[in-house]
Formats: structure tokens, C-alpha cells, sequence
């Protein structure tokens, strides 16, 4: 067995015989007749088993995939700062996170769409249980990420996925998306966590870390959604966290999750490209001669520039206004987007439940407070 065998995606020559095993599946049935609603079965299953290449299965079927997902689900994605990027060239993405597999998928769309190298993408082991979505996702580049082990076990696995990642931006030339902290963020707090950083680390051969993380092209990525289509799913764990209860997750809750991130109402959708973080890794060299100091300094740097790039839609602004009973953002929507807004919040949240009821304003709320903090600090 191959050192990555375990957490790596589909070499090419793996993809056909994939492709052939699932074709029948009714999830696959069910992927290909909504992105090809008005196709004869036989002939994109024919087109399928003709496929032959990773490139091929995310150019062919899951680009229109997604492209059928913001037809049907949202009112367009924009994008702003790809320029900055190079063709045939690879970077390490770094994004925040709040849709399982959208933001990952929305990031490759604009990645083609752009002529620029799409990234292989860390996709939580907890996802991919049922063995046709470990298939597909291994047919759309992403890479394992084992959660849940002993802390002997996941200090191996982080040193393993760490020199894997490496060697996709290193060698063999490919981008890498990965998100700024394990899990999506429930409550609009976009913060990266220093152990993402740190297990990056592990994969460094440099003397000097920065030099390291210079070297494989760091930028951060922030996307945002006008509605958050899995916003009153994510209620019952913030509210435990909030009373300090442990949280437990349904037996198909991540499944049902991920299926309603996907069909479930965005509105507008911005993904906006950071700068290539380059002269801030050498002042951090400079100012810090510790690698725990400089990890956490490098956080910082990311979190302001995705928050800083993050995109307010009208409905954060009404959150905020609503949250804090005030008018102070009025002139940043109309009353229409405003009794949009309220109605969503009426048919999702129980209103006699305050605490409910806060959270989910907070949700939206919470990237209009932090980025007037860092428009403040500047």
C-alpha cells in the first residue's frame, strides 16, 4: 500500500472502474437526472462510462452539477480578485466555511471558469460514510480528513495529511482548498483555527516556517451567502453550546445537512479572493522567533483579510438592525428585503423561544460586527 492510499482521491487510472461500479446507483441516478433533466438515461450513462479522467467526471457532470444548483437554488454567484492568481500555478486556498460541499464546489466552478488549476479539497471523513459518496467524492478530488481519533492517532494523521498536501502544491503542481477551522461556522464567526495551521506546519522541510508557508502560496479565500440555507439546522447546536450541553448529532444529520446546503435557498452568492500572503509572512518572521507566536500571528493575518474581503449582504444588515433594535443600517435595504427577511425568520423559528430566536439573528449578524472591528482597528 502507497503512503496516501488511505485519505487520497482516484489516481485517473482509477476512475473508470469507479465510474463502472456506480453508475446504476440511485444517487448517481438521482445527481445525473437532476443536472440533465431533459437527457436520456442511457446517454449519460454512456457518457460516464466513457469517462476516463478526474478532470473529465468535474468538467463534464459535476460543473453542470453545481451550475444546475445556483440556477435552482440562488440568484448567481459573483466573484472578485481571481485576477490576482496565475494560470497553471498552485495555491493553498484557505476559506472560511459554512456549506459543507458548496464552498469548496463554488471555489472550482470560478477556478475554471477563470482558466486557473482547480484544488484537490479536505472533505471530513464523517461525510463520506455511505460508500457511494466516499466514491464520488474521491471522483471529485477531494482528500480524507480522519476526525474523531486519540491523540496518538491524530497527531499521525495530521503529520500524514500535512506531507500529502505538501506534496499536491509541491510537486505535483495541484491547489489545495482547505477550510480555516474544522467544521462550518454556526454562528457567523469566521476564525481560523491555529490547529489547521499548525498541521500544515507538520509538512514543512524548511529551517524557517514562514519560508515554508511563502513557498506553498497562501490565500485567503471568503464566500458568503445571502441566506444561509442550513441556518435554522444549525439552532439546536448553537443552543446547546449556549447552555453548555454536550451536542449530539442524528444518526443522518450531516447527510441531511450537506443535502440541504445544496437545495435549499442562497439568494446572492460572493466568493472573493484574497491577496497571495507574501511580504506579511516576512514581517511575522521578523517579529516572532517562535513558531506557537508566528502560527497565531498567521491566523490573524487570515482572518483579516477574509474579513475584510467578506461581503455584506442586506440581509446581515437587517439582522443587526433587528438584533439590536435599531435602525442604524436602514439605508442598506428596502422594506421588501426586510419582510423577506422577517418571514423567513417567522417560518423557521419558534419566536416564543428568545434564545432561538437571537441566535439565529446573531448568525447574520455576527460578520457586520466583525467587520466593523476591523474596519475600526485600521
Amino acid at each position: 500500500m502507497q503512503k496516501f492510499d488511505k485519505i487520497r482521491p482516484f489516481y485517473d487510472a482509477e476512475v473508470n472502474e469507479a465510474i463502472q461500479a456506480s453508475v446504476n446507483h440511485p444517487m448517481m441516478k438521482a445527481l445525473m437526472g437532476f443536472t440533465f433533466p431533459d437527457v436520456d438515461e442511457e446517454v449519460w450513462k454512456d457518457q460516464l462510462k466513457r469517462t476516463h479522467s478526474i478532470r473529465d467526471f468535474q468538467c463534464n457532470f459535476i460543473y453542470k452539477s453545481v451550475q444546475k444548483v445556483l440556477e435552482k437554488s440562488s440568484e448567481g454567484l459573483t466573484t472578485s480578485g481571481f485576477e490576482k492568481l496565475e494560470p497553471n500555478t498552485s495555491y493553498l486556498f484557505i476559506s472560511n466555511h459554512r456549506d459543507i460541499i458548496l464552498d469548496t464546489s463554488l471555489l472550482n466552478v470560478s477556478l475554471f471558469d477563470h482558466g486557473l488549476v482547480m484544488t484537490a479539497s479536505a472533505i471530513g471523513d464523517n461525510l463520506v460514510k455511505k460508500s457511494f459518496l466516499k466514491t464520488l467524492s474521491k471522483l471529485n478530488r477531494n482528500f480524507i480528513v480522519q476526525r474523531g481519533l486519540p491523540p496518538r492517532e491524530l497527531l499521525e494523521s495530521s503529520k500524514l495529511m500535512s506531507e500529502y498536501i505538501a506534496q499536491l502544491l509541491l510537486r505535483e503542481n495541484r491547489s489545495v482548498w482547505i477550510a480555516q477551522r474544522e467544521g462550518r461556522t454556526k454562528d457567523g464567526n469566521d476564525a481560523t483555527h491555529s490547529g489547521v495551521l499548525k498541521m500544515l506546519a507538520m509538512g514543512s522541510d524548511e529551517a524557517n516556517l514562514m519560508d515554508y508557508f511563502k513557498k506553498i502560496k497562501i490565500v485567503p479565500v471568503s464566500i458568503s451567502y445571502e441566506y444561509d440555507p442550513t441556518d435554522a439546522l444549525k439552532m439546536p447546536q448553537l443552543i446547546a453550546e449556549a447552555n453548555d450541553e454536550i451536542y449530539i448529532k442524528e444518526k443522518n444529520e450531516d447527510f441531511i445537512t450537506l443535502l440541504s446546503g445544496i437545495i435549499g435557498q442562497k439568494k446572492r452568492i460572493h466568493i472573493s479572493v484574497g491577496d497571495i500572503l507574501d511580504s506579511e509572512l516576512d514581517k511575522i518572521a521578523q517579529e516572532f522567533d517562535n513558531n506557537k507566536n508566528q502560527i497565531q500571528a498567521l491566523a490573524q493575518v487570515i482572518d483579516d483579510s477574509i474579513l475584510q474581503s467578506y461581503k455584506l449582504w442586506p440581509t446581515n444588515y437587517i439582522a443587526y438592525d433587528l438584533l439590536n433594535k435599531s435602525d442604524a443600517h436602514s439605508h442598506l435595504y428596502t422594506e421588501n428585503e426586510k419582510s423577506l427577511f422577517e418571514r423567513r425568520l417567522e417560518m423557521k423559528i419558534d419566536e416564543n423561544n428568545p434564545q432561538m430566536f437571537e441566535s439565529f439573528l446573531a448568525m447574520y449578524a455576527n460578520p457586520v460586527v466583525n467587520k466593523s472591528k476591523y474596519q475600526n482597528a485600521e
